[in-house]
């Protein structure tokens, strides 16, 4: 499961329409549906055209000037503005708690609007650059869904909150048998929040677009056929059309003849306008601008859809309050119904917005919203009616196919229908294309507001999900957001993402800063380091493959990265006894293949005190119990390997030393005086050299028998865990034991060398007494003994080296 802070009542919060509203906004055959890139060639010509251009002819006047030159000046001035969203949304994600989930919907609506209008002004400023302009679709699309989002499931909570309350009071006024329809039915509540949504979606498309309309009629309706009329009264001039002889609302439709063309031209173009500011939710304007057109009869027929309520029935005061409403909507309501199919095409569509008559407000629809608009207000229309009069719940549904991303979602969440969700989140992630960056940063948000609510969903989608955006982050270098997506993955799936992520992360501020973001995210920061190093210990393989015979025994690149990896745990001191057991195993492997250059390296990693600061930190907790058997063996080894290395330095000097004798002046032949005196100088300082050189030798033979026996006679054994774990039989136990076969012949066979080449037989086959060899090291081993006693025998001793 997804990290989830609450849990409601999956059903409760989510309820699924009836069938017949479901198929309102049913997209089709699901194998048709089709999805676009912002990559795809002529996305924008198909999608960043006006959803209203059919309607109005929106003008935009806003003042440029403050837009940013330096982002016309990008190659990619929409990603460019955009970019920034992704850290925006991540600070909006951490602000507000689990309870203020819909404040956080608000400010991710905030936050997409900002930018669509910053793109706005870029695309109008610079030129609509297929991408900006792609973007900002993309971005106007998703403030649509965050306002959808808040508005379903702010009343899909509260639903499930107040589902036992019975809310029916019976009521002889429409307007409180429709209020309490509203309260107690989910479905039409959210049928209505739906058509509240997309009609704030027009509004903000169109802006102010009213007050800049200039029509050829001001306050005089139909002017131009009244001075037609009143020329042809005067019998000034005669008229090649016959126009209508009476200007009474009626007349063009009971006459059956015409207006002036200029009229005509004005209705169309006032009738455009009127259905834009209705589907815009905007009634009241629209009847404003019929007022100001001298049309005050058309802005009356747009009254008579108040619901009728006389507050005198009940409120039982003495005075008489005003009635609110139509009493005779039903009849004004078969009025506009019947207008609806006799009018032209747009009027028609206004009366059948008002009726509900869905045949004729469909052809007046062009983009996927104003479709869904339409059906959304016919249903709660059909089931306000049916209500009030017992009407016909509407059967007509939409077929129409529609698969834009953000529409599928738009129509998935509004069903309710989160199953139907994950499947297209499914398809999209497994799709070929890459999803454009913004669209997988709505889908991981929205999961993660799911998440929020305790709304199960299928946790795989999710995870991958998750997983896709925080693959983005790491493209895109978005260091300071990748842990808090992290920390939302299932906790050992955390562990593992944000472990692959720091193998990439070599600089050592990146790493601790890394670390911290972790730390401030949740995540489990131990296991998270450790399991970058055992990543990168165990990159070669795991087999522990010791050779005795190594070719390459120099430090390689992947050599360094394995030494590198140990600086993870040493950022935080509580991390030291890992840093120990860690840097234990990495040496191991190294001293199998004689890398004893890179394991003094790793050596060298841990600070001088680590052994302290781990016993220190256990004393804090457990200031009456010894260290656990683990945490012992891990600080023996590491004692055991820093022995080894130190008999290895021991003898690479002296070997060093040894290699490096004094070289014997060659006296010059038939030299005279000055240069036999100058010979016989240089064989006096080589004489000294010789001295000194020898001492020094001796001294350094003790100091590798010395280190060597400290190895040897290991307390308690070399590489041998103290205490043991009883019935356990580990690879690490395996890999010393492995090494306590190799290393110490290894020492034994390079301490013998050094003695015998010293002349120290008798010393030579005292090693005898302190070693067990295996039956091939015995052999080799009695041979290099055969050879020091025979060297005793030659200098008058017996074969032990005794007189």
């Amino acid at each position: 499961m997804l990290r989830t802070p609450g849990s409601l009542f999956r059903q409760a919060v989510t309820p699924r329409l009836n069938p017949d509203v479901s198929a309102i906004i049913a997209t089709g055959n699901k194998s048709q549906r089709f999805t676009r890139n912002l990559d795809d060639s002529d996305w924008t010509n198909s999608i960043l055209p006006s959803p209203r251009s059919g309607w109005a002819d929106t003008s935009f006047t806003d003042d440029f000037t403050n837009v940013n030159s330096a982002l016309l000046r990008e190659d990619d001035p929409g990603e460019s503005a955009a970019s920034s969203l992704l850290s925006d949304f991540l600070s909006a994600f951490l602000k507000h708690s689990s309870s203020a989930v819909f404040d956080l919907l608000e400010d991710y609506h905030n936050l997409c609007l900002d930018k669509v209008e910053v793109l706005q002004k870029v695309v109008q400023r610079a030129g609509a650059s297929s991408r900006t302009a792609g973007v900002r679709w993309i971005l106007q699309q998703e403030s649509s869904t965050w306002r959808l989002m808040t508005s379903l499931y702010r009343d899909r909570v509260q639903s499930a909150l107040e589902e036992d309350i019975d809310m029916t009071v019976a009521s002889q006024s429409e307007k409180l048998v429709v209020e309490q329809l509203f309260q107690r039915d989910a479905v039409i509540r959210q049928g209505q929040l739906v058509v509240d949504w997309l009609e704030s979606i027009a509004k903000d498309q169109i802006g102010d677009f009213s007050d800049n309309i200039e029509f050829y009629a001001k306050n005089v309706c139909w002017e131009n056929t009244l001075h037609a009329l009143k020329l042809r009264r005067r019998g000034s001039v005669g008229l090649s059309i016959p126009l209508v002889t009476e200007l009474d609302p009626d007349a063009p439709l009971r006459q059956q003849r015409p207006l002036a063309n200029l009229d005509r031209e004005d209705d169309t173009r006032l009738l455009k306008n009127l259905l834009t500011l209705i589907r815009a939710g905007m009634t009241e304007e629209a009847q404003r601008l019929c007022k100001r057109c001298g049309q005050a009869w058309r802005a009356a027929t747009l009254e008579g859809w108040k619901l009728y309520h006389d507050p005198n029935m009940t409120s039982g005061l003495g005075r008489l309050t005003p009635v609110e409403g139509n009493p005779n909507r039903r009849i004004w309501k078969l009025c506009c119904w019947s207008l609806s199919e006799e009018l032209d095409r747009y009027e028609r569509a206004i009366y059948a917005a008002l009726s509900g008559n869905l045949k004729a407000l469909l052809p007046v629809c062009e983009s996927w919203e104003d479709c869904v608009w339409a059906y959304f207000r016919v249903l709660v229309d059909s089931l306000v009616e049916q209500e009030v009069t017992s009407s016909v719940l509407l059967k007509r549904l939409i077929t129409k196919e529609h698969g834009e991303h953000h529409h599928v979602i738009q129509r998935l969440v509004i069903l309710g229908d989160l199953d139907g969700l994950m499947e297209e989140f499914s398809d999209w992630l497994s799709s070929s294309k890459p999803l454009p960056s913004h669209l997988l940063r709505f889908m991981t948000h929205l999961v993660l507001f799911y998440s929020s609510l305790g709304i199960a969903l299928k946790e795989e989608v999710c995870v991958a999900v998750l997983q896709s955006y925080i693959t983005l982050l790491i493209e895109e270098q978005q260091s300071e957001l990748i842990a808090s997506y992290t920390s939302q993955l299932p906790t050992a799936l955390a562990v593992q993402r944000y472990a692959s992520y720091l193998e990439g992360v070599s600089q050592t501020e990146q790493q601790r800063r890394a670390l911290h973001l972790a730390a401030d995210a949740g995540l489990d920061v131990a296991a998270v380091t450790q399991l970058v190093v055992e990543a990168v210990r165990e990159r070669d393989g795991p087999e522990f493959t010791p050779h005795t015979h190594t070719l390459e025994t120099n430090t390689t690149q992947d050599d360094q990265k394995k030494i590198d990896v140990i600086d993870w745990l040493l950022f935080e001191s509580a991390h030291r006894a890992e840093a120990l057991k860690q840097s234990n195993a990495i040496m191991r492997r190294f001293l199998a293949v004689q890398k004893h250059e890179a394991a003094k390296a790793v050596f060298s990693k841990l600070p001088a005190d680590s052994v302290k600061e781990v016993q220190r930190q256990w004393a804090g907790l457990q200031p009456d119990t010894p260290l656990p058997a683990e945490d012992l063996n891990a600080i023996r080894e590491h004692r055991c390997i820093q022995a080894y290395l130190e008999a290895h330095e021991a003898f690479s000097d002296w070997f060093s030393h040894s290699s490096s004798a004094p070289q014997k002046p060659v006296p010059a032949s038939q030299a005279k005086f000055t240069e036999r005196v100058a010979n016989e100088m240089r064989e006096n300082e080589y004489q000294v050299e010789c001295t000194a050189w020898r001492g020094r030798l001796q001294v350094l033979v003790d100091e590798v028998k010395e280190r060597v026996y400290q190895v040897l006679l290991f307390a308690d054994g070399w590489m041998i865990n103290t205490p043991e774990v009883r019935g356990e039989v580990s690879e690490r136990s395996l890999q010393m034991a492995l090494l306590r076969s190799l290393c110490v012949p290894r020492l034994s066979f390079l301490l013998l060398s050094v003695l015998t080449s010293s002349s120290r037989h008798q010393e030579a086959l005292q090693l005898a007494d302190v070693l067990v060899f295996s039956k091939e090291d015995l052999r080799r081993f009695l041979q290099k003994i055969r050879e020091s006693s025979l060297m005793l025998l030659d200098c008058g001793l017996d074969a032990l080296g005794y007189t």
